[in-house]
């Protein structure tokens, strides 16, 4: 840090990243609105538009590691803004997935008629709640357990079991992911299957899909921590990792109540 500055806040260097997010942003919606229609040059633009969106991610993620770690601008007071930055995104993806549950919920306690009145649909094959459902469930708040141990042993300022226990996180999250693949390939019904089917893929898929991001980011944070990035007084992308794991295994005892198991009785 600058010796002459007088205060804590870190004032960003000119970035070209900002606007680079946004051509990226704005070449993947008119590329998928292009490829969806289906426009000559959609699936091109498309895919340049979601490879710049993949680099400019990269790249600006780079740069704020930099700053924080090797740096040092990323003070005390600038530590918050990530942190309460953390809390409603959160709570956003809470609400998100809340609303696929309620969909959900809202046709199997009140079947309407055109559904025969009765949940789940007529004709519509369901997952037996008591076999991959089931053991499926407990493995996210056990890598809940695992995370907390990493979190534990940072502020400890033991590095080698930070990352034996985000090994451990990362593990359990594969093994989750690979049980949810299992039970997609062996699902009786698809999401064109009248409104069981609608719910079901949505809600557990975009469970899934958030599995898939919290263990991307618990891997970026194993490999920091092996390198050395996080210490007991600074490791504030660790908290917001820890955070949106412990949403994501929480979150998975909905979806096997109001979903594997009540449409599966």
């Amino acid at each position: 840090m600058i010796e002459s500055q007088r205060h804590s806040y870190h004032l960003v260097d000119p970035s070209p990243w900002p606007i680079s997010g946004s051509l990226g942003a704005l070449a993947t919606t008119v590329g998928g609105v292009m490829y969806m229609h289906p426009f000559q040059g959609g699936a091109t633009l498309l895919s340049l538009g979601l490879i710049f969106l993949l680099y400019t991610m990269f790249v600006w993620w780079r740069d704020v590691i930099r700053e924080s770690t090797l740096e040092g601008h990323h003070t005390k007071v600038v530590q918050l803004g990530p942190r309460y930055g953390s809390i409603p995104f959160i709570v956003s993806e809470v609400m998100f997935l809340f609303a696929l549950f309620r969909a959900s919920s809202h046709s199997s306690l009140a079947p309407a008629v055109e559904i025969g009145g009765i949940w789940p649909p007529k004709g519509i094959g369901v997952l037996d709640p008591r076999e991959i459902p089931f053991l499926n469930t407990p493995i996210l708040p056990s890598s809940g357990a695992a995370v907390t141990w990493a979190h534990h042993a940072i502020l400890a300022g033991k590095e080698k079991r930070a990352v034996y226990a985000l090994v451990a996180t990362v593990s359990l999250a594969l093994v989750s992911t690979g049980f949810q693949g299992m039970e997609y390939y062996q699902a009786p019904s698809t999401i064109s299957d009248s409104i069981y089917g609608s719910t079901f893929s949505l809600a557990t898929g975009f469970h899934g899909f958030h599995v898939i991001i919290g263990t991307l980011f618990s891997i970026i944070c194993g490999i920091r921590q092996y390198l050395g990035h996080l210490t007991k007084e600074h490791h504030v992308g660790f908290e917001a990792a820890a955070w949106y794991w412990h949403f994501v295994d929480v979150v998975r005892l909905f979806p096997f109540v109001s979903i594997y198991w009540w449409g599966g009785i």
